[in-house]
């Protein structure tokens, strides 16, 4: 540990940024220093926000003494950061998904909370998810896959061809594909990667040419990825709207888009219409609803056949 004023004075800044609080008493016993001296570092870094900052940066902040924490701490000038409650939200969403084997899902989980909570906070959040965390059960498939996202990622924002040998799960085949990749998905569970398929033999795929609509692959079944420095165009004015596409693929089923009627009888609507973004009420008499969605694939009707007694007169017609 350096001794020196400026290594002090540099260190607890970056406490102060990092939304600690500085006491003074045991910053005096840590650099080995009376109080007076740490008491001075704090005018000066309270003159250099004050000041400097405010002038160079224009942003405005000041040091200030917290009596309900006894030390001092920044006010102002940093990066709006996620409340206690927030990251907690999040740390049980991640957790919820499922979808990362269990080291990953512990590191991520330590990561947020490292990184997003004050200290004093950071041993009660933690005891919030530890004990769900040690229960948790990871995916069946325990496939790491967070560099091959990252990789389609990059992919999909520069446009670039990818070529991937992926495992099917009608016939447990390994194939080949050469795509175009749109966007990346996740739901229950599970991610995917949504893209046009780049084959000469394009029509031997799909029933007729007009009926090409973008495929769907899990990212855990993708074996092996190369992403090629040739670019693909998609006109402006037929670009991919990822938020439309995911309004209408709710059961991560590729084919045509449908149009889908039915009646529900339930006593939550609102579970209808949460799960079908598209969705709307045509008529309701006396809790009888009739609804209306839009969406890609057949999925829809195993889910709406799940839902037993309540839903009935399913009529799904091509749009």
């Amino acid at each position: 540990m350096k001794k020196d004023k400026v290594s002090r004075v540099l260190a607890l800044y970056s406490q102060l940024l990092a939304g600690r609080t500085v006491q003074k008493s045991t910053a005096a016993q840590h650099y080995e220093v009376n109080e007076r001296s740490i008491q001075r570092d704090i005018e000066d870094i309270r003159s250099f926000c004050r000041d400097d900052v405010a002038v160079h940066d224009g942003v405005v902040c000041d040091v200030i003494y917290d009596t309900g924490e006894k030390g001092y701490r920044l006010e102002g000038g940093q990066v709006p950061k996620l409340s206690n409650s927030e990251v907690l939200a999040l740390c049980k969403i991640l957790l919820d998904s499922r979808a990362f084997v269990k080291t990953e899902m512990e590191t991520m989980l330590h990561k947020v909370i490292a990184c997003c909570v004050p200290e004093s906070n950071q041993a009660l959040i933690s005891k919030l998810v530890n004990n769900e965390a040690f229960h948790y059960v990871e995916p069946r498939h325990r496939t790491s896959f967070l560099d091959t996202m990252w990789k389609l990622g990059e992919a999909i924002q520069k446009h670039y061809y990818v070529d991937i040998t992926y495992g099917r799960l009608k016939d447990r085949k390994v194939v080949k594909r050469r795509l175009q990749p749109l966007a990346l998905l996740f739901s229950e569970y599970y991610f995917y990667l949504i893209a046009f398929i780049d084959d000469s033999d394009i029509q031997k795929i799909y029933e007729s040419a007009r009926d090409i609509t973008p495929t769907i692959y899990r990212l855990d079944r993708i074996k092996t990825l190369s992403v090629e420095p040739e670019n693909f165009r998609i006109p402006y004015n037929q670009r991919f709207q990822e938020g439309e596409f995911r309004k209408r693929i709710q059961f991560m089923y590729g084919g045509r888009l449908n149009r889908v009627t039915f009646t529900y009888t339930g006593g939550d609507i609102d579970a209808i219409l949460d799960r079908l973004p598209t969705a709307k009420i045509l008529n309701e008499d006396k809790g009888v609803y009739q609804i209306e969605a839009e969406v890609y694939g057949t999925g829809i009707e195993m889910w709406l056949r799940s839902q037993g007694k309540y839903v009935k007169n399913i009529k799904i017609v091509q749009v």
